[in-house]
């Protein structure tokens, strides 16, 4: 039996959902240190009100990003065999790390 006729229920994930769930936590740990800086930045050497609102947008964005990583880490944990991450998720979490990079260089520009 080759592996294609496989039943995909006997399929063995080994590490994998481990390794998916240290992948979001190491995301996530990324991010922070993005906010943190981003509010140093924007504290340091006086505020703008641009710096202040960007430095402001990175923690939100760091909230929505802690938020879907949470879920997805929480669901990886919860079975055996995890169901697919959804589009519209890794849409957001996608939008929310190309959101905190151009705010990130707002703040530095």
């Amino acid at each position: 039996m080759n592996g294609a006729d496989a039943d995909p229920a006997d399929r063995d994930p080994g590490l994998q959902p481990e390794r998916t769930r240290l992948a979001w936590r190491r995301t996530t740990l990324s991010g922070t240190v993005v906010a943190v800086l981003a509010v140093k930045a924007a504290l340091h050497g006086g505020a703008t009100a641009v710096s202040v609102l960007a430095a402001a947008l990175c923690c939100v964005l760091w909230l929505a990003f802690l938020g879907i990583a949470h879920g997805r880490i929480r669901t990886l944990a919860a079975a055996n065999r995890p169901r697919a991450l959804t589009p519209p998720h890794a849409a957001a979490a996608a939008l929310c790390t190309l959101a905190l990079a151009v705010c990130g260089a707002v703040l530095v520009l």
